[in-house]
């Protein structure tokens, strides 16, 4: 593991510093597909979402592991959710999902865990997430990935504060928040303890 001390400045929300990663690999590669189906070039790309050529040559070469406030401006240029996105570079899903095949992503800038408990289906609209988020963590992202996905987040355990539409939700244990993305939303963990919560998604 690096110290904090010997990563060079990056981009911020966009990209941690790792070392060689499977799962990068096959998503850096998956990326720079779906900017070649497109007929983009870089500086295309970097129009689009807002991040720059560099970082985003860095994530198509796995050469930085993307976060999730990255991953999330390139879904809503692509048009996929993120679960979308990373199924895509897993084996297709089982109508069954036993417990240790569900996958799991870490994002460490952001002290964010990501299950894909029900991953997306040929023919199904819906899909289940666990969260979980560190004390005192925060996501934010500046877009949905598709305008007016439906969202249902029931928290787990902890409590979770939930800005959408410029309105913040604070959530505990057994709470339930529903609604429809169009613009920015911001997770955030208050603490003291973690928060962990079930996401449905379900695309319009």
């Amino acid at each position: 593991m690096r110290r904090e001390s010997d990563v060079p400045p990056r981009e911020p929300g966009t990209a941690v510093e790792t070392g060689p990663d499977p799962v990068d690999a096959r998503l850096g590669a998956r990326l720079a597909e779906l900017r070649a189906e497109h007929g983009w070039s870089l500086g295309d790309l970097a129009d689009r979402s807002g991040v720059s050529r560099s970082t985003l040559s860095r994530a198509e070469r796995a050469e930085i592991s993307p976060t999730a406030a990255l991953l999330n401006r390139l879904c809503a240029v692509y048009g996929r959710t993120m679960s979308q996105l990373l199924s895509e570079v897993e084996s297709a899903p089982a109508q069954v999902v036993r417990a240790p095949e569900q996958s799991v992503w870490r994002d460490d800038a952001s002290g964010f865990v990501r299950r894909s408990v029900s991953p997306p289906l040929p023919g199904l609209r819906a899909e289940l997430v666990e969260g979980r988020l560190e004390p005192y963590a925060d996501i934010a992202y500046d877009r949905p990935p598709l305008p007016g996905l439906e969202q249902h987040i029931w928290v787990l355990d902890g409590r979770l504060a939930l800005t959408v539409q410029g309105t913040t939700h604070t959530l505990t244990t057994g709470d339930c928040l529903r609604f429809r993305v169009w613009g920015p939303t911001h997770f955030h963990c208050p603490g003291p303890e973690a928060v962990r919560y079930a996401l449905v998604v379900v695309r319009p």
